[in-house]
């Protein structure tokens, strides 16, 4: 299967157009895309909705969505009557095969006195593959500091960490089945997990450690086992061989100047013999990001995953 990671700059490309057509041929063709900066009714963009853009221009998703900023942007039309509308910002998850269930989670934001500071969420669904359910979650942490990144990241490890055990979207019974509450099968809450997103963290950072293990230098990487894995290391590539935020001639909003890389995926443990391969998509410009591919086996019925 395979599963493609791409921060979409909210349909702006490195032109300096906005066109969801272009961000929409960039993933078409994978069976899970994990988004971020996705919007809906903000004025960059045209007042549109981007979600209601990209499953048009891509059908035969199934989709969710979590916004990590909702603000009021209803107004009253010209005969007088209230359009009720909501101006967002944040992740989403679209998949060929059902999302099962799903759960977002806001993260924790610092509160900035004059810097540009945004309530940021992570998204989570359980997605159906032939071998069987695994978790898939997209991220988008803060782009301000190290410091207001690594609360972020100690509590998306421990929703990560502390799932399988709060079981699916519902579990267990009712004491009257008739009522209605269990309609159909429990759903799966599984161990098998990606975390796909854009980090605004570098490899060779502190952040990066946090997820991936530490570093020792007798040793290496110190990977726990019930720990993740970055998928670009498990396909054989350097952690610091990639690029996924190119420089551009007058740097970024952020002032970013250089070639950095900021999009990853990590898998846990029991996923890592499945990676087959990771690149990432240099050609793309419907964004001031690149998108990251990755080709995991899980498309054979015979060989389902444990547990």
């Amino acid at each position: 299967m395979k599963f493609v990671t791409y921060n979409i700059q909210y349909g702006l490309g490195r032109d300096g157009r906005y066109d969801l057509d272009r961000t929409a041929r960039v993933v078409e063709g994978a069976d899970v895309i994990a988004l971020q900066e996705v919007e809906r009714f903000w004025k960059r963009s045209g007042n549109v909705d981007e979600i209601a853009g990209l499953v048009e221009r891509l059908p035969d998703y199934h989709w969710v969505y979590a916004p990590g900023l909702d603000m009021d942007a209803s107004y009253r039309d010209e005969d007088g009557r209230l359009v009720d509308r909501r101006r967002q910002f944040g992740t989403m998850l679209m998949s060929r095969s059902s999302i099962i269930s799903t759960r977002s989670f806001p993260l924790p934001k610092y509160g900035t006195l004059k810097q540009h500071s945004i309530q940021q969420a992570m998204l989570e669904g359980v997605v159906d593959t032939p071998a069987g359910p695994i978790r898939v979650y997209s991220v988008h942490l803060s782009h301000l500091s190290a410091e207001t990144r690594v609360p972020q990241i100690e509590v998306l490890l421990k929703i990560i960490d502390r799932a399988p055990g709060e079981g699916g979207a519902w579990c267990g019974g009712h004491p009257n089945p008739d009522a209605g509450w269990t309609e159909g099968e429990e759903p799966p809450m599984p161990r098998h997990a990606m975390l796909m997103g854009d980090f605004n963290f570098v490899p060779d950072s502190s952040q990066y450690d946090m997820i991936a293990g530490p570093v020792s230098p007798n040793y290496g990487r110190l990977v726990r086992r019930d720990g993740l894995l970055d998928a670009w290391v498990v396909a054989g590539h350097g952690e610091n061989d990639r690029v996924t935020s190119p420089a551009v001639a007058d740097g970024p909003e952020e002032g970013m100047d250089t070639d950095t890389c900021f999009d990853y995926c990590f898998v846990t443990a029991d996923l890592a013999d499945r990676v087959r391969d990771v690149r990432i998509d240099g050609t793309a410009d419907a964004s001031d990001h690149l998108p990251v591919w990755i080709d995991i086996d899980l498309d054979d019925p015979a060989a389902p995953l444990p547990g």
